[in-house]
Protein backbone atom coordinates (compact mmCIF):
# COMPACT_ATOMS: atom_id res chain seq x y z
CA UNK A 1 0.00 0.00 0.00
CA UNK A 2 1.64 3.50 -0.94
CA UNK A 3 0.46 7.01 0.94
CA UNK A 4 -0.84 8.66 -2.66
CA UNK A 5 -3.08 7.02 -5.24
CA UNK A 6 -4.59 8.02 -8.97
CA UNK A 7 -8.25 9.48 -8.19
CA UNK A 8 -9.36 7.34 -10.99
CA UNK A 9 -7.94 3.98 -9.84
CA UNK A 10 -9.37 4.99 -6.58
CA UNK A 11 -13.14 5.65 -7.49
CA UNK A 12 -12.49 2.58 -9.81
CA UNK A 13 -10.79 0.47 -6.75
CA UNK A 14 -13.55 2.14 -4.14
CA UNK A 15 -16.09 0.77 -6.27
CA UNK A 16 -17.69 4.18 -6.74
CA UNK A 17 -17.54 4.14 -10.80
CA UNK A 18 -18.16 0.74 -12.34
CA UNK A 19 -14.97 1.24 -15.05
CA UNK A 20 -11.73 3.19 -14.89
CA UNK A 21 -12.79 4.89 -17.79
CA UNK A 22 -16.01 6.00 -16.52
CA UNK A 23 -14.07 7.25 -13.10
CA UNK A 24 -11.60 9.45 -15.56
CA UNK A 25 -14.50 10.75 -17.84
CA UNK A 26 -16.14 12.06 -14.46
CA UNK A 27 -12.99 14.06 -13.96
CA UNK A 28 -12.89 14.84 -16.90
CA UNK A 29 -15.79 16.97 -16.84
CA UNK A 30 -15.37 18.21 -13.94
CA UNK A 31 -17.85 15.96 -11.89
CA UNK A 32 -15.13 14.84 -8.98
CA UNK A 33 -13.83 17.63 -6.56
CA UNK A 34 -10.79 16.66 -4.18
CA UNK A 35 -10.98 18.96 -1.06
CA UNK A 36 -13.49 21.19 -3.08
CA UNK A 37 -11.05 21.95 -6.07
CA UNK A 38 -12.10 19.93 -9.56
CA UNK A 39 -9.40 17.65 -10.59
CA UNK A 40 -7.81 15.61 -13.51
CA UNK A 41 -7.94 11.76 -13.51
CA UNK A 42 -3.92 12.32 -12.49
CA UNK A 43 -4.44 13.86 -9.46
CA UNK A 44 -2.56 11.87 -6.69
CA UNK A 45 -5.01 11.52 -3.44
CA UNK A 46 -4.18 10.72 0.47
CA UNK A 47 -5.48 9.79 3.52
CA UNK A 48 -8.00 12.34 4.90
CA UNK A 49 -8.88 14.27 1.71
CA UNK A 50 -12.45 14.90 0.78
CA UNK A 51 -13.71 13.70 -2.24
CA UNK A 52 -17.00 14.60 -4.04
CA UNK A 53 -18.38 12.75 -6.78
CA UNK A 54 -21.56 14.55 -8.42
CA UNK A 55 -23.90 11.88 -10.04
CA UNK A 56 -27.59 13.83 -10.70
CA UNK A 57 -29.20 14.65 -9.14
CA UNK A 58 -26.84 13.46 -5.96
CA UNK A 59 -23.35 14.64 -4.65
CA UNK A 60 -21.88 11.98 -2.82
CA UNK A 61 -18.97 12.77 -0.47
CA UNK A 62 -16.31 10.61 0.71
CA UNK A 63 -12.96 10.41 3.23
CA UNK A 64 -10.67 8.73 2.18
CA UNK A 65 -9.24 6.30 5.55
CA UNK A 66 -7.24 4.31 2.88
CA UNK A 67 -5.34 5.25 -0.64
CA UNK A 68 -5.08 1.95 -3.06
CA UNK A 69 -5.39 1.20 -6.70
CA UNK A 70 -6.44 -2.62 -6.29
CA UNK A 71 -10.38 -3.26 -6.48
CA UNK A 72 -11.35 -4.26 -3.49
CA UNK A 73 -14.52 -6.82 -2.41
CA UNK A 74 -17.69 -4.73 -1.01
CA UNK A 75 -17.39 -6.04 2.90
CA UNK A 76 -14.19 -4.02 2.77
CA UNK A 77 -14.79 -0.95 1.64
CA UNK A 78 -15.57 0.38 5.13
CA UNK A 79 -11.97 0.40 5.46
CA UNK A 80 -11.26 2.13 1.89
CA UNK A 81 -13.69 5.01 2.57
CA UNK A 82 -16.16 6.73 5.29
CA UNK A 83 -19.62 8.46 3.29
CA UNK A 84 -19.67 11.87 4.65
CA UNK A 85 -22.49 12.41 2.14
CA UNK A 86 -24.99 14.63 3.58
CA UNK A 87 -28.61 14.04 4.71
CA UNK A 88 -30.03 16.59 2.43
CA UNK A 89 -28.40 14.61 -0.60
CA UNK A 90 -29.98 11.85 0.20
CA UNK A 91 -33.56 13.34 0.47
CA UNK A 92 -33.16 14.73 -3.18
CA UNK A 93 -32.46 11.43 -4.83
CA UNK A 94 -35.86 10.05 -2.94
CA UNK A 95 -37.82 12.95 -4.07
CA UNK A 96 -36.96 12.24 -7.47
CA UNK A 97 -37.39 8.44 -6.92
CA UNK A 98 -40.79 9.34 -5.54
CA UNK A 99 -42.03 11.59 -8.29
CA UNK A 100 -41.89 9.10 -10.95
CA UNK A 101 -40.42 12.06 -13.52
CA UNK A 102 -37.81 10.43 -15.69
CA UNK A 103 -35.46 13.24 -16.31
CA UNK A 104 -33.00 11.83 -19.20
CA UNK A 105 -30.86 14.01 -20.75
CA UNK A 106 -31.58 15.30 -24.55
CA UNK A 107 -30.63 13.51 -27.11
CA UNK A 108 -30.18 10.17 -25.23
CA UNK A 109 -31.87 8.57 -27.64
CA UNK A 110 -35.66 7.50 -27.16
CA UNK A 111 -37.73 6.87 -24.83
CA UNK A 112 -38.47 3.48 -23.25
CA UNK A 113 -41.84 1.75 -23.08
CA UNK A 114 -41.94 1.87 -19.66
CA UNK A 115 -40.75 5.81 -20.00
CA UNK A 116 -43.47 6.58 -22.55
CA UNK A 117 -46.52 5.20 -20.39
CA UNK A 118 -44.64 6.92 -17.35
CA UNK A 119 -44.79 10.32 -19.71
CA UNK A 120 -48.87 9.52 -21.09
CA UNK A 121 -49.85 8.76 -17.57
CA UNK A 122 -48.09 12.07 -15.99
CA UNK A 123 -49.51 13.99 -19.35
CA UNK A 124 -53.17 12.82 -18.67
CA UNK A 125 -55.61 10.71 -20.93
CA UNK A 126 -54.49 8.52 -23.72
CA UNK A 127 -54.31 10.27 -26.91
CA UNK A 128 -54.57 6.77 -28.62
CA UNK A 129 -56.66 6.73 -31.62
CA UNK A 130 -56.65 10.39 -32.76
CA UNK A 131 -54.26 10.41 -36.16
CA UNK A 132 -53.24 13.96 -37.72
CA UNK A 133 -56.23 13.31 -40.25
CA UNK A 134 -59.13 12.22 -38.10
CA UNK A 135 -61.63 14.51 -37.84
CA UNK A 136 -61.09 15.71 -41.53
CA UNK A 137 -64.12 14.54 -43.38
CA UNK A 138 -63.78 14.49 -47.68
CA UNK A 139 -66.47 15.21 -49.89
CA UNK A 140 -67.24 13.11 -52.78
CA UNK A 141 -66.87 16.54 -54.86
CA UNK A 142 -63.45 16.71 -53.70
CA UNK A 143 -62.43 13.82 -56.11
CA UNK A 144 -64.19 14.69 -59.17
CA UNK A 145 -62.69 12.39 -62.17
CA UNK A 146 -62.00 14.79 -64.93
Amino acid sequence: MTDEARIDKWLWAARIFKTRTIAADACKNGRVMVNDVNVKPSRMVKVGDKVSVRKPPVTYSFRILKTIEQRVGAKLLPEIYENITTPDQYELLEMTRISGFVNRQRGTGRPTKKDRRAMDAFVGPSLEGYGEWDGFEFDDDDFDEE
